[in-house]
């Protein structure tokens, strides 16, 4: 089980870093609505991540039982190489996208009518941000993937991609948190979060992005190469 997290645990914090979700949700939870709309959004983040990560590992260990040498299927090698590959064009696309010093970055238009979301319209646009959204979702394929093909057993695999999905909704889970059991510190609290990811987000995943890329591309030719 230890490789199948090991293995995993670089993408579920560069899922749970992101900003986007992370500012959507303490957005939401400013509103009228902000405990229902919180509470959805949280739900239909957790939810689609699962369901995303279930599917890919389920179909990578069963590849790989097929195969019967009990290593990773190639097919899980061939994509983690491109993965890596497609990890360090976005990193460096990251980097050179990014908000040049004295302007801030234009917000997304759904960020201006997110006081005026419905429970159902929350979780949808979890559900996008999560699956939809290509940096998190390369990310949450590379993580799956890294579990499926690693060499731990059928339980342990599953108990790594459990982990995987709860380590990369902090980004959700900790903002409600913080909110519910906060209090009147907790506006506060929130907005130091908010702007500190804003300031520091490009570093963050440029970082994140190129090791990534290094690890998945580094892995990839070791395995097809054994």
């Amino acid at each position: 089980m230890g490789d199948a997290v090991g293995q995993m645990l670089a993408s579920a914090v560069g899922i749970a870093i992101s900003p986007l979700p992370l500012i959507a949700v303490i957005l939401m939870l400013a509103t009228p609505r902000g405990r229902t709309n919180g509470l959805a959004f949280t739900a239909g983040w957790v939810v689609s991540l699962a369901v995303l990560v279930t599917v890919i590992v389920l179909a990578g260990s069963g590849a790989d039982a097929s195969e019967g040498d009990g290593g990773p299927a190639t097919w899980t090698l061939w994509l983690k190489l491109a993965l890596g590959v497609l990890f360090l064009l976005m990193g460096v696309k990251q980097w050179k996208d990014r908000p040049r010093e004295g302007h801030e970055p234009e917000p997304p238009g759904w960020m201006k009518a997110i006081d005026r979301f419905t429970p159902a319209k929350a979780a949808g646009l979890s559900s996008a941000l999560a699956v939809a959204n290509p940096k998190n979702l390369v990310l949450a394929v590379g993580g799956a993937v890294s579990i499926a093909s690693s060499t731990a057993s059928s339980g342990g695999k599953a108990v790594a991609a459990v982990l995987m999905v709860l380590v990369a909704s902090l980004c959700t889970t900790l903002p409600l948190a913080v909110y519910l059991l906060g209090g009147t510190k907790s506006a506060r609290t929130l907005g130091g979060w908010k702007a500190w990811m804003t300031t520091h987000n490009t570093a963050i995943m440029t970082t994140v992005l190129v090791v990534l890329g290094a690890k998945y591309v580094g892995d990839a030719i070791s395995g097809l190469t054994a």
